[in-house]
């Protein structure tokens, strides 16, 4: 099963398995975060780790997300607004919509790339619009890796905390199941963090 197999490799290769997990998922994501994170923090429990240990492996995933939505920036900075327009259908991105998240962008700047590193879907969104406007590298990173950190670790906590009931949520459900609530549970992070920024 998919589950066993994320778990597995995060056993294995540990905290180098973590970064890269986090990296690849933020440059090209065939496994989400939201399924990644919560996994190492239970692999962490399941590996008789303490919360401390649970830190660490949220901060190396924070890490990990920040070089590879750097590599987005860095590539978007350079090809520029015509690859992206190019290249943009594969991922559902229009001239249209481009220009949309441009004029949102230039009004929120710095804010929203903290607060999209925390919500699905915009978390690598969020690198093209920064990458095209050649924001300031030190704030991206910065604020990058801020708001990779708190994602990072909240989900690594989350499946950590519910160590035990994991195990054997795991054991006795599909893995459709194992995705649903996951999704539930990011769902209504999700939907905190949208709530803000609208505000905002």
């Amino acid at each position: 099963m998919l589950i066993d197999a994320i778990t597995s490799w995060i056993s294995a290769y540990g905290y180098a398995g973590v970064f890269l997990a986090m990296l690849i998922e933020t440059v090209f994501p065939p496994i989400p975060s939201e399924v990644v994170l919560p996994l190492s923090g239970y692999a962490v429990f399941n590996n008789h780790g303490g919360i401390i240990d649970a830190i660490i492996v949220g901060v190396i995933a924070g890490l990990g997300s920040t070089v590879g939505a750097t590599v987005i920036y860095l590539f978007i900075r350079k090809l520029g607004r015509y690859a992206v327009i190019k290249y943009g259908k594969y991922i559902f991105l229009d001239n249209k919509k481009l220009a949309k998240i441009e004029e949102w962008f230039a009004r929120h700047g710095t804010k929203a790339v903290f607060l999209c590193r925390m919500a699905p879907g915009m978390r690598e969104l969020i690198s093209i619009p920064a990458g095209l406007s050649s924001m300031n590298f030190l704030k991206f990173i910065v604020f990058t890796f801020a708001g990779s950190l708190i994602w990072s670790i909240s989900l690594t906590f989350v499946g950590y905390t519910f160590g035990k009931t994991t195990q054997k949520w795991i054991e006795s459900s599909s893995y459709i199941f194992n995705y649903i609530a996951i999704i539930i549970i990011i769902g209504i992070f999700g939907y905190i963090v949208y709530r803000f920024v609208k505000s905002r």
